[in-house]
């Protein structure tokens, strides 16, 4: 199966203290260099605590923010970050909150209008045909297309919000927190929408979230965020059942129940590190029990081992499975 997206050494890093002549008081490494590939038809699902770089990630991926380094590919052609319309039709984001992404003023018709006229240049007919077989796909009544997006509940905003990625006919859709705020039967609703259109369209999906039982329940394989780099990347079924990354471990203790998001501990000792003075070597050593001296001077790289599973470990949890 061929690769959808392929990240390059892919990294996001911000300025801090920027002065008016000379380089910036310091660097914030957002994103630390990745490489990353994820297969046509394929569910990957992302996890980690808020500020581990989820969202830059994703942000990067559809244009909204330039990469500092590295390149994206999708379906083998590298994108330029110079031309958005490239971006637009070949992988769109859908939002936590999609009403705060679509325009008051505008029905949802002229909103679903815009993708279709200024990325495929369709004629009006084709347009308003293309609009109408998005909206039956997501099972929203077609009269809804003429009212405000202030006049839908969250469930109805986000089949809308879903709809807008489709009409641009990308193949590639960034779910950030998709579910999130909806409540859990209306959840239930979107997420089996999400798997009909994926089947339908020959989707491929970038799944994130703090909902490990929904990001678990949704995708084929989980990447897991710490500080901006990737410490383990696996199928879903066996990364929170079979951790190796001991940051792993920690969250899937963090989340036992079905619905319940991640929730890091608060004390000082297990908070994330500071991005403006990170650690030499493993970013998790302050909060890791198998931390040792090479753990604090020297920066473990993702590995695979023999069943397909990789991670950034000096000292991997045993593997219930023998595999390792």
């Amino acid at each position: 199966m061929s690769d959808a997206l392929k990240l390059t050494g892919l990294s996001k890093s911000f300025p801090v203290g920027k002065r008016l002549f000379g380089p910036p008081r310091a660097m914030v490494h957002a994103v630390e260099p990745l490489d990353l590939s994820v297969k046509t038809g394929e569910t990957l699902g992302i996890v980690g605590e808020s500020g581990c770089g989820k969202s830059t990630l994703a942000k990067m991926l559809v244009g909204l923010l330039p990469a500092t380094t590295g390149q994206i590919e999708i379906e083998g052609a590298v994108l330029d970050n110079a031309n958005p319309a490239i971006f637009g039709k070949r992988i769109q984001y859908v939002f936590q909150d999609p009403i705060s992404s679509l325009n008051p003023r505008k029905t949802i018709r002229q909103i679903m209008d815009v993708p279709l006229r200024k990325l495929h240049r369709l004629s009006k007919p084709a347009r308003a045909a293309r609009i109408a077989e998005i909206f039956a796909a997501v099972n929203l009544r077609e009269d809804f297309l003429d009212r405000y997006p202030h006049e839908f509940s969250g469930g109805q905003a986000q089949r809308i919000g879903i709809a807008r990625a489709l009409a641009a006919q990308a193949r590639i859709l960034i779910l950030d927190e998709p579910v999130s705020a909806l409540d859990v039967s209306v959840q239930a609703q979107v997420l089996n929408l999400l798997g009909d259109l994926k089947k339908e369209f020959g989707l491929t999906y970038l799944f994130i979230s703090h909902d490990l039982a929904v990001v678990e329940a949704v995708s084929d394989r989980v990447a897991v965020l710490y500080f901006g780099a990737i410490v383990e990347i696996g199928a879903a079924r066996e990364i929170f059942a079979n951790p190796r990354h001991p940051y792993t471990a920690l969250l899937a203790q963090s989340a036992p129940e079905v619905g319940r998001p991640i929730a890091a501990p608060e004390n000082a000792a297990t908070e994330l590190p500071d991005p403006l003075s990170p650690p030499p070597g493993c970013a998790f050593q302050e909060r890791c029990a198998f931390a040792t001296d090479r753990c604090r001077s020297e920066k473990p790289v993702l590995t695979h081992d023999k069943s397909k599973r990789a991670y950034a470990c000096f000292n991997p949890l045993p593997s219930r499975g023998g595999a390792g």
